[in-house]
């Protein structure tokens, strides 16, 4: 080879083939590149000298910026490999050559091309009567596309050196804003290189060489690394797959397998969690990780810890190497949806699957470890409780694609999105049939025959629409009762911290937020179905509280009146019943809430104190007479509760006591103008069981099951 020339060849027009080879996703790509040709250097020549020991240093140079980060300078990677002789030269400089040993493409350099401005490779190697020098340089700059080449010959010399081996110089980044090149630092590089040849290493574990990788800020060395036996992990467990060719049934509307197959190894690593940051499963090629190719782990979710350990899955097959593309990595491997759109991939009549081949790699890692097989079925319960909570079907639509890695929010999201879709699309069909009403003639012949069609079309749907609201209606109060019943036991977190009982409002606020005043936003409907339609309030002073939007406590009161309310340092206007609803006008229903290890008796008064405020100092034009009291707690002793007010009664269903009537006193302005007061009084317990079987009624004509 003449020195000083640029190479090119018949046939070959490299600005088209620079412009067709796309920038590899993997920016560092052209390091791997040159590590795997220093690699591939090393073993050609160990084959011809058993003794021999392989070197690699690879070189970072920085400088330091006034902020104190690092800007990339260039890298060298230097091995003692074969070096560059003729025929390795000639196959460097031959695109898609396919001779050389380890299944190279001959396309690596143009990723050198695409990511630096110049690539200098300096190298030894043994010809006849001693050692050789050459010099190269790979480019795509003007000059080098000018003269229908990418490489520059600049010399081939005699050398002093007495043994072979090769520098590779990568200088001028062409894209700046690459920042994982200013970042780059021996330490980075080596958990790069680890992550990529992970499979290569520990396949060649015995035999790999020396590598080194230094880094310098302005000519100095400031740190250092080196990836050793120590480094890598002993493969865990290997396991083969035999995964079938699939091609077109004969009525070209199926994919059917054939008899024949490829083999797939797996390889399995178990790597300590903080080394390996998620579960992975990966296909490898020419013993390289496939970085750019995302293939499901179905069989254990990438968070799983087992052991305190991650698994690392490397999957490798001759017939992964031989679908190798030209950008190293980037392959396709055609799936069932592509096949129905695309049926020429089965132009060769028969290709592997790519539904195919995650099924049956997922099934061998499931059976690989039984710790799997326990965590699916663990996932598979929780799965199932998921549905009893949400009163989910027991069959979801496949169409969800429900993975092990989703989280029960994904899982809801996604069922409920496909819910919404649902909806639109029957909502869409009840529009459609209404709209067709329009175009009905009463005069022609077949209309009671067309009317009846649309009729059934809206009876059909109408039914499916009602039941997925209801649904959702159903499950949020399972849940809310599910909520009510932590709280009687005492069983959560926050009831269990050691800090004051906050057991009441925590029941209030579940059956009614405190300081709201919308009913039809809470959870009322525990005590009583009808309550969420009224208009109320929780928790307010009885000067505050509003209707429509009006004060309902006379501003005309007398000084008689205000004497008695403030009398005895009483403040009976800043009083805070629980919750007041109003019904319509003249009624009031007033609940207060004790906390359950209050004794209920001991505050059966204090209902009828607040309808007595309420009958004499609230406006005339509400006229409230009838009063409707409930005082909920969970320690109720029934003959205390007759001891001190033997008007009360026992009820004949469930267990709770109630008072038919009690007068309400009219004073001042009201007197003689009495009111009645009926009372009720029953535990938390008598709610939730009440509650529960109402809701239960429901679930079972939605779900045909009980969720007792």
């Amino acid at each position: 080879m003449e020195d000083n020339t640029y190479i090119s060849a018949d046939g070959v027009y490299y600005e088209g083939i620079i412009r067709d080879i796309k920038r590899s996703k993997t920016s560092l790509q052209p390091i791997y590149e040159a590590f795997t040709n220093s690699l591939e250097a090393i073993r050609i020549k160990a084959n011809d000298d058993e003794t021999f020991q392989g070197q690699i240093l690879i070189k970072i140079y920085s400088t330091q910026n006034i902020d104190q980060t690092f800007s990339f300078s260039r890298l060298l990677i230097i091995d003692n490999g074969i070096g560059f002789n003729d025929k390795e030269f000639k196959r460097f400089n031959t695109y898609k050559d396919f001779t050389k040993g380890f299944k190279n493409l001959g396309s690596g350099r143009i990723q050198f091309t695409h990511y630096f401005d110049t690539t200098t490779v300096k190298s030894v190697y043994k010809a006849e009567g001693g050692f050789r020098e050459r010099e190269f340089i790979v480019s795509k700059k003007k000059e080098f596309l000018d003269n229908n080449a990418i490489t520059y010959h600049k010399q081939d010399i005699g050398s002093s050196f007495q043994t072979s081996g090769s520098t590779i110089i990568f200088e001028g980044l062409l894209d700046p804003t690459r920042n994982i090149y200013h970042k780059l630092n021996d330490a980075s590089l080596k958990d790069a290189l680890l992550r990529r040849y992970i499979q290569y290493f520990c396949l060649n574990k015995n035999d790999l060489p020396d590598i080194s990788i230094e880094h310098f800020v302005f000519n100095e060395k400031i740190s250092s690394s080196s990836i050793t036996n120590k480094d890598l992990p002993e493969i865990d467990k290997t396991t083969e797959v035999n995964v079938n060719y699939s091609k077109i049934s004969d009525d070209a509307f199926t994919i059917v397998e054939t008899d024949n197959h490829e083999v797939f190894t797996i390889n399995s690593y178990k790597l300590n969690k903080d080394l390996l940051k998620y579960n992975e499963l990966k296909l490898t090629s020419k013993d390289e990780l496939i970085e750019n190719f995302e293939i499901e782990l179905q069989s254990l979710a990438k968070d799983e810890v087992i052991e305190n350990s991650h698994f690392l899955f490397l999957v490798s097959s001759d017939y992964l190497d031989s679908i190798d593309t030209n950008e190293r990595g980037e392959f396709e491997i055609p799936d069932n949806e592509i096949f129905s759109g695309e049926p020429d991939i089965f132009q060769n009549d028969e290709v592997i699957i790519l539904d195919l081949l995650v099924m049956k790699l997922n099934e061998s890692i499931y059976h690989l470890y039984p710790q799997i097989e326990r965590i699916q079925e663990k996932r598979e319960l929780d799965l199932k409780k998921l549905k009893e909570m949400f009163l989910l079907p027991d069959h979801l639509d496949p169409s969800l694609e429900i993975s092990i890695n989703d989280s029960d929010k994904k899982i809801l999201e996604k069922f409920y999105t496909s819910e919404a879709i649902k909806k639109a699309e029957l909502d869409s069909t009840i529009k459609e049939s209404i709209e067709r009403l329009n175009d009905l003639d009463t005069t022609s012949d077949d209309f009671s025959e067309t009317l009846e069609e649309e009729i059934d079309k809206i009876v059909e749907v109408i039914p499916q629409q009602n039941k997925v609201e209801l649904t959702h209606y159903v499950a949020r109060r399972k849940l809310v009762l599910e909520l009510f019943t932590l709280i009687i036991e005492k069983n959560l977190s926050i009831q269990k911290s050691g800090n004051r009982n906050k057991d009441e409002a925590l029941l209030h606020n579940l059956i009614f937020q405190q300081k709201t005043t919308t009913p039809d936003k809470s959870d009322l409907w525990i005590i009583n179905e009808d309550f969420i339609y009224f208009h109320g309030i929780s928790e307010f002073k009885l000067s505050e509280i509003k209707y429509k939007g009006e004060n309902i406590i006379r501003n005309d009161l007398s000084d008689q009146e205000l004497k008695y309310l403030d009398s005895l340092g009483e403040k009976r206007l800043d009083k805070r019943p629980d919750v007041l609803l109003f019904p319509q006008e003249e009624k009031c229903i007033i609940i207060e809430f004790k906390n359950p290890d209050v004794s209920v008796a001991a505050h059966l008064n204090q209902i009828n104190n607040y309808a007595t405020l309420l009958r004499n100092f609230a406006k005339p034009e509400l006229r409230l007479t009838t009063f409707y009291g409930y005082l909920i707690g969970e320690k109720i002793e029934a003959n205390d509760v007759r001891a001190y007010d033997a008007d009360f009664k026992f009820a004949y269903n469930f267990d709770y006591l109630f008072r038919p009537q009690k007068t309400i006193a009219g004073m001042f302005a009201n007197e003689g103008k009495d009111g009645s007061l009926y009372t009720e009084v029953l535990k938390y317990s008598t709610l939730l069981e009440r509650a529960k079987k109402r809701n239960n009624i429901f679930i079972k004509k939605l779900t045909d099951r009980s969720l007792d």
